[in-house]
């Protein structure tokens, strides 16, 4: 059986928080595994609403099979809408429509990487980002990230050695919720300019933002090279499945290349469906709102961890997006806490998911948007019950043996 799949899949491990959503089917477990968006937000009206006038007016052609690139009006809405926010000036040319943003990570890694080409990741990285890139078999560099970015001296080393490209998530990131300062991101771009690597941008949490100031993509500093990826799942609902990819002209033709070999193109309903919707609707108020409550959920979970977590566990706070990012005692186990934890019906991700040079043993993620309010407060106690427990299971020195 061994000769039956290709050598791909032989280190390709399924999605550790996929494994984890199985555990939500428990209606007395409180979860903040799952990076969801939360659904009390879902426009189903409007949405409904887009839906019946399209298939009214113009149901025949919405049906029908379209052009790999996407829908060229939704398209223009794209570009329009990062000339506004931005001032940023972005074909509806250099822009192709996805099956969720995800899937540009794939047409990425399928376009770029060969077997044992250098992919460069934060530390910790993405782990959607992780999977896809790994079904073509790369080698995986690292740069730690520091409060405000990636940390400058190691990703000035990393990027001597030519990484094919690396792979950021400037805006809240997943799954520490750090975001790159403005000082950051220059300099980082400045370093860029002085590599071939290609700069893979990931922003699907850019506008989730109720703390601080919205700050340039570092696409806006280096156009010519750099792929920039959005998504509608974050925004409007990730049931749609639909994202989107700015890039270059020379490197997103063959982009639609190789979509056109995998799907021929992105759900065709579901892009006009999406285009009538911001015809029809206010996108800004909308995701005002959205703004509005998860900066309440995050400032709520953020008090119930000051008033409940021991002061040995230390906590990033997010200025937006949907994760809050802890870290434990050094020599404490996260996976630990977990099996710990679900015994109390409360989950979460622990951190070495995250890493894949080992590491983060005592870090895990937490996701504050998809709860109500309610279940944040009885989850954190919960949480917070169950770390106690492994503090005074754990002695000092068998945590210096561990350490």
């Amino acid at each position: 059986m061994s000769t039956l799949f290709a050598d791909r899949m032989g280190n390709l491990q399924k999605s550790f928080i996929r494994e984890i959503l199985k555990l939500t089917e428990n209606p007395n477990l409180i979860s903040f595994a799952g990076g969801l968006p939360n659904p009390n937000f879902f426009p189903v009206t409007e949405i409904a609403a887009a839906t019946a006038d399209l298939l009214q007016q113009d149901g025949t052609q919405a049906l029908q099979y379209s052009t790999t690139e996407g829908y060229l009006p939704l398209r223009e809405m794209i570009s329009a809408r990062y000339q506004k926010r931005h001032g940023l000036n972005i074909s509806p040319d250099e822009i192709l429509i996805l099956n969720g943003s995800q899937q540009g990570l794939d047409l990425i890694g399928k376009v770029l990487l060969n077997q044992q080409d250098t992919v460069l990741l934060e530390r910790p990285g993405y782990l959607g980002a992780i999977q896809a890139f790994s079904l073509y078999q790369p080698r995986f560099a690292t740069v730690p990230l520091e409060a405000d970015g990636a940390a400058l001296a190691p990703l000035a080393e990393q990027l001597q050695h030519s990484p094919k490209l690396f792979y950021t998530v400037p805006n809240f990131q997943n799954p520490s919720g750090v975001t790159y300062s403005a000082e950051k991101r220059i300099a980082v771009a400045k370093l860029l300019q002085n590599s071939s690597a290609v700069l893979v941008e990931d922003d699907p949490y850019g506008e989730l933002r109720f703390m601080g100031e919205d700050l340039p993509p570092l696409y806006s500093y280096r156009p010519d090279n750099s792929v920039l990826l959005g998504s509608f799942s974050k925004i409007v609902a990730p049931g749609l499945r639909l994202g989107w990819m700015c890039a270059p002209k020379h490197l997103l033709d063959k982009v639609i290349v190789a979509k056109q070999a995998s799907d021929l193109h992105s759900n065709y309903l579901a892009q006009r469906i999406v285009h009538r919707y911001l015809q029809y609707y206010d996108l800004d108020a909308h995701i005002q709102t959205i703004c509005d409550a998860y900066g309440q959920q995050a400032a709520l979970m953020v008090s119930m961890i000051e008033q409940y977590f021991p002061p040995e566990v230390q906590y990033i706070r997010p200025e937006g997006g949907m994760f809050l990012w802890a870290t434990l005692p050094e020599g404490m186990s996260a996976m630990t806490l977990f099996e710990l934890a679900t015994r109390n019906n409360v989950a979460f991700v622990p951190g070495q998911a995250f890493y894949v040079d080992g590491g983060g043993d005592n870090t895990f993620r937490l996701n504050f948007s998809n709860a109500s309010e309610a279940k944040i407060e009885e989850g954190i106690k919960r949480l917070a019950d169950a770390i106690k427990q492994l503090l005074h299971e754990q002695t000092p020195v068998a945590m210096a043996t561990v350490a």
